[in-house]
Order: structure tokens, then C-alpha cells, then sequence
């Protein structure tokens, strides 16, 4: 599917757009980290010429299935590096704001975008998650 979307000259947003979903859905689904519903799947499969395309996107997948505990990646490794220099900070602030729970990641919005900067653009990365309070029996 990569590979069609290159010998197209598809980006991920431009097939997210030809979709109707978002890019941060149909990129997971092609990475194998999301399946999409069966419409979506058909379109994307459709706009790659690649009909079997349709059976893998959707596949409820094996979420989180790096290969590796420690990623490796460097672009990767810095989002690990964040959760570990920072998860226990937005852990004790997200839990002083709303009290024991998560933020879902199932209920979950992801947003990225480019922020210009005279010394060198700036990637913005914005979450919203569901927050889910811990049961209290």
C-alpha cells in the first residue's frame, strides 16, 4: 500500500482527505495499527488500485507491536524519551486537575501541525483523550 501511495504521489493527508477520514486514522490503519470501518477501507483500497487492500485495513490489528520494548527509531525514540522525562509531571497534573483516572486513548483526537519559527520550524502535536475516572467500589 506504501509503496501504491508513492507511485501515485499520495501523502497520507491526501488519502486521508480522499477517505473522509482523519490522517492520523488512515495512517495507523496502513501502518497496521488501526482497521477501519469496511466503507473507508473499500475507498482506500479504491484510490490505491489495490483491492485486496481491503481485507488487511479491516483486521482489528495487534495495536502497539513495535518489534521492540525500547524503540529505536530516533523520530520514535524522542516520543519514548518524553513519556519518560515527563509522563510521572503530566501524570501528577492530569490527576490534580481531574482526580484518579486515564486519559483514554480509544476516546482520543490527535492533531499535528507545522508552527513556523525563525530558528527553525516547530512540529505541534496536540492530544485530547477522554478522561476515565478509576472505579471507586
Amino acid at each position: 500500500m506504501l509503496r501504491a501511495m508513492k507511485a501515485k504521489g499520495l501523502s497520507f493527508r491526501r488519502l486521508a482527505e480522499e477517505i473522509g477520514l482523519s490522517p492520523f486514522i488512515v495512517t495507523a490503519a496502513l501502518l497496521g495499527q488501526m482497521s477501519l470501518p469496511k466503507d473507508a477501507a473499500d475507498r482506500a483500497a479504491a484510490a490505491l488500485e489495490i483491492p485486496e487492500a481491503q481485507d488487511f485495513l479491516t483486521e482489528i490489528p495487534l495495536r502497539g507491536s513495535l518489534g521492540q520494548s525500547v524503540p529505536t527509531d530516533p523520530l520514535i525514540y524522542r516520543f519514548y524519551e518524553i513519556v519518560q522525562v515527563y509522563g510521572t509531571t503530566l501524570k501528577a497534573l492530569i490527576q490534580e486537575e481531574f482526580g484518579d483516572g486515564i486519559m483514554s486513548a480509544i476516546d482520543f483526537d490527535l492533531d499535528l501541525t507545522r508552527q513556523p519559527d525563525p530558528n527553525g520550524d516547530r512540529v505541534k502535536i496536540v492530544m485530547t483523550g477522554k478522561f476515565l475516572k478509576y472505579k471507586k467500589v
